[in-house]
């Protein structure tokens, strides 16, 4: 259970709602609790809390004075997108305001020739490519939530997609950012030119999970459209096999556009929800798409066919056309509602490996599902080493809940243990805090503090979020043991 930090308000809530209504007209605030309940919790539900207020401004000047307002009286202030995300980053403060961001939903401006959009945070990823669409041009990072998940959401997450392996994560595809700070200031973060001089606040800001800023407008980098795309399928006996392939492939000097994983069960879930033709019988499959020219496309399909097949694949389909191929990447992108029909509930967790560890961790998942009991479904963007495992539980059954959530931290600190971290794209959130004390030491969180105190020194943008006190470290560090030692040693003497 999350114990949030205590707050002195300047204000009492009638008083702080009140002042809320004078800034934006009478609908807008939220106080009363039925209104309160959809924003409790974002996509991890295992966490819920609900807000003094929820206030939905729809200008930059309403935004300005509200958190200026908030800075004056001590409230904390929580922003919020879509609600997609899933590490609690968006769980409101018991005793703040949730600042949503539902009605900056404008695509503000397309430049073809400069191959940018200026949107505000609220347009869903989606529209951006569809909005680009008839220019040649499209926007490269495509979460499986793009139907729903919004541009100043990626930008809080530093979202990725099955594309980010070739094309990068949100903070390779953007170019200029327009946030408001907690005493209400409006800067401009990156500028018009595709790099600037001086510190790169751009790449500071983005997968700051809103302890920083209030994103109000995002200048995104738009890529063309490749001439073609084409996808292999291939099917392995062995989940090792699939892992070892996914090295294969990029030792053979081929970066593919999307390399995605699946295991049995994450491959049985999608197909009986989204009817993509992938082979039941197969222990993994592998999704890898190939773009470009069209001679550079059949050149590299050749070539990945001839390693899949000496990775020990057992099967290799081509994508026969385009229809075929967004067939293929429905079922990946349906993965996660697919599971969801598996079992009351599931919990997705999200790490980094480098790709050379994934056969062990993969062993090391399924040792650790046997331990706990608990049944899980790898989902993974291989390419880059980003673990999705879904751990299937059941809320209503005592303790398997508290179960889970210890199988999903073993996760996380094996992701360091082999050299990676314990977020691509989610986010530290709520979820991941206690890890934070297992991947970074008391000289860096010190860092980060001082980093959040230059922007936000009364700590009111977020609070309690995505980087530790030293003093939660220490209780963690004296509750948990990680392979006979203290996951944060150094705190032994705080």
């Amino acid at each position: 259970m999350y114990h949030f930090e205590k707050v002195e308000s300047k204000i009492d809530r009638a008083t702080l709602i009140d002042a809320l209504q004078g800034i934006v007209s009478g609908e807008s605030v939220l106080f009363e609790e039925e209104d309160l309940r959809p924003y409790e919790c974002d996509g991890l539900s295992v966490y819920r809390a609900l807000p003094l207020a929820v206030v939905l401004p729809k200008t930059i000047e309403q935004v300005q004075a509200i958190l200026s307002l908030c800075h004056q009286y001590h409230v904390p202030v929580v922003a919020r997108g879509a609600g997609t995300g899933l590490s609690g980053g968006a769980l409101p403060h018991e005793q703040g305001v949730l600042l949503s961001l539902a009605k900056f939903k404008k695509i503000i401006h397309i430049d073809p020739k400069r191959r940018i959009a200026k949107v505000q945070p609220g347009v869903l990823n989606l529209e951006i490519s569809q909005a680009a669409d008839p220019y040649g041009l499209y926007y490269a990072p495509d979460p499986s939530s793009q139907i729903a998940c919004t541009i100043g959401g990626n930008v809080a997450e530093n979202s990725g997609g099955v594309h980010c392996l070739k094309y990068g994560l949100t903070v390779h595809n953007i170019q200029q950012l327009k946030i408001i700070t907690i005493e209400g200031e409006l800067l401009t973060i990156g500028g018009s030119g595709l790099d600037s001089a001086g510190y790169d606040l751009l790449a500071l800001m983005t997968g700051s999970e809103g302890m920083l800023g209030v994103i109000v407008e995002v200048t995104v980098k738009l890529l063309p459209k490749p001439d073609r795309a084409q996808v292999l399928l291939a099917a392995f006996d062995d989940v090792a096999k699939a892992g070892e392939a996914v090295g294969n492939i990029i030792a053979a000097g081929i970066i593919p556009a999307g390399l995605e994983m699946m295991d049995k069960l994450a491959v049985r879930a999608a197909e009986d929800f989204a009817h993509a033709g992938y082979p039941l019988e197969a222990a993994a499959i592998l999704l890898c798409e190939l773009d470009g020219t069209n001679e550079e496309v059949s050149e590299h399909v050749l070539k990945v066919r001839e390693v899949l097949k000496h990775s020990g694949a057992t099967e290799v389909r081509t994508a026969k056309d385009d229809a075929e191929r967004l067939v293929f990447w429905k079922g990946r992108k349906a993965a996660f509602p697919a599971v969801g029909r598996m079992s009351p509930d599931y919990y997705c967790m999200d790490g980094t490996i480098p790709r050379k560890q994934l056969p062990r961790v993969l062993q090391t998942i399924t040792d650790l599902s046997k331990k706990y009991d608990l049944r899980v479904a790898n989902v993974f963007h291989a390419g880059d080493g980003n673990l999705h495992p879904l751990i299937l539980y059941d809320a209503n059954v005592p303790g398997e809940l508290a179960r889970t959530e210890e199988f999903g931290g073993k996760i996380l600190e094996l992701c360091v243990e082999v050299g990676g971290t314990i977020t691509g794209e989610h986010g530290v959130g709520m979820e991941k805090i206690n890890q934070m004390c297992v991947q970074f030491n008391s000289i860096e969180l010190n860092q980060f503090h001082a980093v959040k105190a230059a922007f936000d020194p009364q700590g009111l943008l977020n609070p309690g979020k995505a980087v530790p006190t030293l003093h939660r470290c220490a209780e963690f560090g004296a509750m948990h043991v990680h392979n006979g030692k203290l996951p944060f040693p150094e705190l032994e003497r705080f």
